[in-house]
């Protein structure tokens, strides 16, 4: 038996989710500094040491709302083949997923309101496996509906029970 060497996947989210990532981690990050100088501000005496820790940890959430999802662009990575589906992630530790085209039960695509303000969305590949969905992020909206139509193509065609 031939051994098996897997390649990355050679397909990158659309650039345009770099973006729609840091729309959504500045959504997260900003109500979360306002609650910090809220709290420091009307809740505390005004102690300096605890006013410097405010800001560090106020500008830690801004830089990794601004940092993290241009990193996180970069480690994702997707693929179909005839085959099946490939999308590696993760910034420590590298997650690979594989789903055969034979165990494919659901084909979905999900476009949220910011998504749509960007033209992106979702595909999500369902399979019987415990660790769950695939999940492909940030593609442009009409490659999205391409790649579901040709999944679900694939997937019908393609001999097996999908459990």
């Amino acid at each position: 038996m031939a051994e098996l060497a897997l390649r990355p996947p050679r397909n990158l989210a659309d650039p345009r989710a770099a973006t729609w990532w840091t729309v959504q981690a500045f959504m997260l990050a900003l109500p979360l500094v306002v609650a910090i100088a809220v709290a420091y501000w009307f809740f505390t005496p005004h102690p300096v040491a605890l006013g410097t820790a405010a800001v560090a940890v106020s500008l830690a959430c801004v830089l990794l709302a601004a940092v993290a999802p241009r990193a996180y662009y970069r480690v994702q990575r997707w693929e179909i083949t005839d085959e099946a589906v490939y999308v590696r992630s993760g910034w420590i530790t590298h997650t690979w997923r594989v789903a055969p085209m034979s165990r494919i039960q659901t084909v979905d695509t999900a476009r949220g309101p910011v998504q749509r303000m960007f033209g992106l969305a979702d595909v999500t590949v369902t399979t019987a496996s415990a660790a769950g969905a695939i999940k492909i992020e940030g593609l442009d909206h009409e490659l999205a509906a391409e790649l579901a139509a040709r999944l679900t193509a694939i997937t019908q065609a393609t001999r097996g029970d999908a459990t």
